[in-house]
């Protein structure tokens, strides 16, 4: 035993203590586990926003009212223009179904019915603006959520069309060239077309939480209870969060703000740039998780809708392509399946493709913010025009985690420059005359 100790003591054994290595906190390091590091980021975000918290509840008092909430919806609670606009949404998906039976049936020709989806996603998109635009009832956030529902619906009818088309295709060359019976028997326990033209099959797929049609969508079993609640709860509880954040948080900021943009005080703009910058990001992560996960998650089990890949790992973008493919998959599979491939079919260039991508994107994004505001300002279309030659550098001069940061810069200051810019000239536009208003802001 003293033996023992001896030869741990030796000088022989300690003699060598150094080794060929990297700092743990060099990039040429293998060390990956920052567990801690990322603990500590949390605690001093919970803390700093925790002071941030006390501090707007000391200078403001409680700012949120459920009358005021109420408003943002409703100027005559006896009166939902928005909501009748949503109902009458129903007469275009009827216009829709009654076409297709008539392709079905060979009533019309295909240039016929083109002419028709022609008319019926113009007026999808025209109608419900310009009674938005006319009636002072419907106000802002009322005509933003009817034209929300009616640009989904101009999506979804439009994928409703390519696709039954594409089965008419199928279904006439199938005419030409005898099927294989072991093809037509594995096709008998699936809806085939025009079997899919039913009143039944046409709502699904209107409430399904996916832009794109398919005459067969995965299903789930059955529907998961515990699932379901964890989700409405979900729901209920962020949408209280962002209401909070937006009254409490924002609206004071944006109030001290009008003063500083109207005299061009660069220096006190950036810093209430920079003031809204954190609620505002803070508000659009609550909406993701409660639109892409919450809200969505809850449709797709409440409908048994099986496909619930509704988003990707985004927050991982080192390019801003990247974060636009993965943030919102329904709609970068719209995009993909009937706008950017045909394009390319038809010769189009990958670069021309994607510019066409962006450019309707941009459009959507300011009829779905110009036309509640019932101004044409065109900052929307522009933040989104702008991506193109950001995410042109970011992919060229950025990598790694240098093209991560610029990602997240990009959300964090670029949304609060065009929420700032609208409700300055929202403001100008409809408040500045009305001594109440200007006194308040």
């Amino acid at each position: 035993m003293l033996h023992a100790r001896l030869e741990l003591a030796s000088p022989t054994s300690t003699a060598h203590c150094h080794k060929l290595q990297e700092s743990m906190l060099s990039s040429a390091s293998s060390f990956k586990n920052y567990r801690g590091i990322l603990n500590w980021c949390v605690v001093m975000l919970v803390l700093s926003n925790a002071r941030l918290f006390l501090e707007n509840l000391l200078r403001n008092g409680i700012l949120v009212d459920p009358i005021q909430v109420v408003s943002l919806f409703l100027k005559d609670p006896y009166s939902w223009p928005a909501a009748c606009l949503v109902i009458v949404s129903n007469v275009f998906i009827l216009v829709a179904l009654y076409t297709e039976r008539k392709l079905a049936m060979g009533s019309i020709s295909e240039k016929v019915g083109l002419l028709i989806y022609i008319f019926n996603l113009t007026i999808i998109l025209c109608f419900p603006m310009v009674v938005v635009l006319k009636l002072p009832s419907i106000t802002p956030v009322g005509g933003a959520f009817a034209l929300g529902v009616y640009t989904i619906l101009f999506l979804k009818l439009y994928s409703y069309k390519d696709v039954n088309r594409w089965c008419r295709e199928r279904t006439q060359a199938k005419a030409r060239s005898p099927s294989s019976p072991s093809a037509s028997s594995a096709m008998q326990s699936h809806v085939s077309y025009p079997g899919n033209l039913s009143l039944r099959d046409m709502y699904y797929f209107v409430f399904a939480p996916t832009l794109c049609y398919e005459l067969n969508f995965p299903r789930s079993e059955s529907i998961r209870m515990g699932f379901l609640l964890r989700r409405l709860f979900e729901m209920t509880y962020f949408i209280s969060n962002v209401l909070s954040i937006v009254f409490q948080w924002m609206v004071p900021i944006i109030r001290s703000s009008m003063k500083p943009l109207q005299e061009m005080d660069y220096s006190r703009m950036t810093e209430r740039l920079l003031r809204l910058a954190v609620p505002n990001h803070l508000l659009w992560l609550i909406f993701f998780y409660w639109f892409f996960h919450s809200s969505m998650n809850f449709v797709a089990e409440l409908l048994r809708f099986g496909d619930r890949e509704f988003y990707r790992d985004w927050w991982n973008s080192e390019t801003i392509t990247f974060f636009w493919q993965n943030w919102n998959i329904p709609v970068h599979k719209w995009c993909l399946r009937h706008f950017y491939k045909p394009l390319l079919r038809r010769g189009a260039g990958k670069l021309l493709s994607q510019s066409a991508v962006f450019f309707a994107s941009a459009f959507f994004h300011e009829y779905l913010v110009s036309v509640p505001l019932r101004m044409f300002r065109l900052w929307a279309f522009m933040g989104m025009m702008a991506q193109l030659p950001l995410a042109w550098f970011v992919a060229r001069f950025l990598r790694g985690n240098y093209g991560n940061a610029a990602v997240w810069l990009s959300l964090i200051i670029g949304q609060p420059i065009a929420v700032l810019m609208y409700v300055h000239d929202y403001y100008v536009t409809h408040c500045q005359d009305d001594p109440t208003i200007a006194e308040a802001l």
